[in-house]
């Protein structure tokens, strides 16, 4: 018999605004790097239930910001690309995902979908809470790089092999309130919460920075075996 990798789903961008479906390429590579096989998943009317039953794990992407109606958050004029589409998708998709024992991977605004789903709130704009003494971007279009503190009983610390990291970071918004069964894994030294770990699902992490643009760092690098390890475990115990 044949044993194919682990089908990962890898969820994109609407076409809102540019009629493509768009995905970074880094994440594609840095799945297959672990050993998965990537898909990629397009917002859209679909079944979520549908695309459960065909992949062995799920990545949610980063992208831009979630409607803050979504999770009774209020208007802020730096919200941006707001794609409804993908709002509805990704947080369905997430909510059902939570309720099954498929390895889940939430990066960025995958996070903050992580959050809403799970009854969580999020900060609209950092700068407005913990100022400007460390930038999680440089602006919309560019990336920062800082440090983050992993809690040492953390799932990520013994994945990282490490409870402090350099990552780069690409985000204006973070979760406000920590929602039940999550708890908080890695802060950044302003205190805006980095990662979060799901207390009863059996691989869930959520990281507010992104893993795959530091894809030649072995910590980073962790991050993905492990999850693909995790989906070709659950593939074989229900095979």
């Amino acid at each position: 018999m044949k044993f194919y990798p682990p089908l990962i789903g890898i969820t994109t961008s609407g076409q809102l605004h540019t009629g493509s479906y768009c995905l970074r390429g880094e994440y594609v590579e840095a799945v297959r790097l672990a050993g998965g096989l990537p898909i990629l998943l397009p917002p859209g009317d679909v079944d979520a239930g549908a695309i459960l039953e065909q992949v062995d794990g799920l990545v949610f992407s980063g992208g831009g910001d979630i409607d803050p109606a979504c999770y009774n958050g209020s208007p802020h004029p730096t919200i941006y690309n707001v794609d409804p589409e993908r709002d509805r998708f990704e947080l369905e998709l997430a909510r059902l995902a939570l309720g099954k024992d498929i390895p889940i991977l939430g990066i960025c605004r995958g996070l903050e979908v992580m959050m809403v789903v799970s009854g969580g709130k999020l900060l609209p704009h950092l700068p407005d809470e913990f100022g400007e003494a460390i930038a999680h971007r440089s602006n919309q279009l560019l990336s920062a790089e800082h440090s983050v503190q992993i809690s040492p009983k953390s799932r990520l610390a013994k994945i990282m092999g490490a409870t402090e990291a350099t990552i780069f970071s690409w985000h204006h918004q973070a979760a406000q309130t920590v929602p039940p069964g999550w708890r908080v894994t890695a802060q950044a030294s302003d205190g805006v919460i980095e990662a979060l770990e799901h207390e009863h699902h059996p691989w869930a992490i959520a990281l507010q920075w992104h893993p795959e643009l530091s894809i030649k760092d072995p910590l980073q690098q962790r991050i993905f075996r492990a999850f693909v390890t995790a989906a070709r475990t659950q593939k074989a115990a229900v095979a």
